[in-house]
């Protein structure tokens, strides 16, 4: 369990560094992410959580260069491996991605070329990348294929995405994102939509093949229970703000938004809660939504009369341990 082990990343150079990363819509009219702050060391497994709309997958999106039409990143620096990727050219930005930074995507078959075989999608890297002859990439892509588990996979090869189910192409999908052993993958939600078992395959796969390679991982969820046993560090992500840092424990959260995610799960045989599960209630601001404080103030019990007065400051509460809410700053 990766929880068990000491956290030394300090000591070494961060992998990735991300400072005060607000991305825009509509020329500055909307603000999906705001002064976002986040570093990762090498081989170290970073969650990043919250609800639909908090801004989790345009920070990886921003991280990569891939951010969509219309979004541009307003302010701050992405630095990686100490490059200013911020500044760096398309194509230079276009060589880090697969050698050394690596993406699995949220949707597994809109990531992959819906005309081309499986095999050809994996082998092209081998061909592009490496300048391996065909058939040498055709084999490195077998022998990558059967590393994550592909069911037959010289047949697979022959086949088209759309004849696999979601935990097969998910597969393909880490394949491609390893395929080139990156320093640095990023995983947008790689479980969605599949079912518990198969969900529980995938984290397992991803946790081993990155681990095995000593890969830094960025993992993206809604779900915080993933984290527990897969995390050293776990982010709260809300209205585009990062509201709570912490260790892979949530046993203790700090925010009242994480308290409110944690107590909004299902709870497990062992547990002893109320069979009703207590959601949060009211609906997350919608990014062109600018009101004075703290943005999860409407949905909170907790809060006080500064909450609607003055965004709340990212304070460490104690050590390893931050969070944006004015009750914590108070105590």
């Amino acid at each position: 369990m990766l929880n068990s082990r000491p956290i030394a990343f300090e000591k070494s150079a961060p992998l990735l560094e991300v400072k005060d990363l607000t991305v825009s819509f509509a020329n500055g009219k909307f603000l999906p992410v705001k002064n976002l702050d986040l570093t990762l060391y090498p081989g170290e497994v970073v969650g990043l959580v919250g609800e639909s709309g908090s801004g989790k997958s345009l920070t990886a999106l921003s991280i990569m260069g891939l951010l969509p039409h219309g979004a541009r990143m307003e302010s701050g620096t992405i630095s990686f491996q100490g490059r200013p990727l911020h500044l760096a050219s398309p194509n230079d930005r276009r060589a880090l991605c697969g050698r050394h930074m690596g993406m699995v995507f949220q949707e597994p078959l809109t990531a992959l070329n819906p005309v081309l075989t499986i095999g050809e999608q994996v082998a092209e890297i081998f061909r592009l990348r490496q300048n391996k002859s065909p058939a040498r990439a055709w084999k490195l892509a077998l022998d990558l294929l059967t590393q994550v588990g592909l069911p037959n996979p010289a047949k697979s090869m022959e086949s088209h995405p759309h004849r696999f189910s979601g935990g097969m192409r998910q597969r393909v999908d880490i394949a491609i994102a390893l395929a080139q052993n990156p320093e640095l993958v990023i995983a947008d939600e790689p479980t969605t939509a599949l079912d518990p078992t198969i969900a529980a395959q995938i984290i397992r796969l991803l946790k081993d093949m990155t681990a095995s390679r000593g890969a830094a991982v960025l993992f993206i969820t809604h779900n915080l229970r993933l984290l527990h046993d897969l995390a050293d560090r776990v982010l709260v992500m809300y209205a585009g703000l990062l509201v709570e840092e912490t260790g892979g424990d949530l046993s203790s959260p700090l925010h009242p938004y994480t308290a409110g995610l944690l107590q909004a799960l299902p709870p497990r045989p062992s547990e002893k809660r109320p069979e009703r599960l207590i959601p949060i209630p009211g609906q997350p601001p919608a990014p062109g939504e600018r009101r004075p404080g703290c943005p999860f103030e409407p949905r909170c019990a907790q809060k006080l009369p500064v909450c609607q007065e003055t965004t709340p400051p990212m304070i460490e509460a104690t050590p390893g341990r931050k969070v944006r809410c004015h009750r914590q700053a108070h105590a």
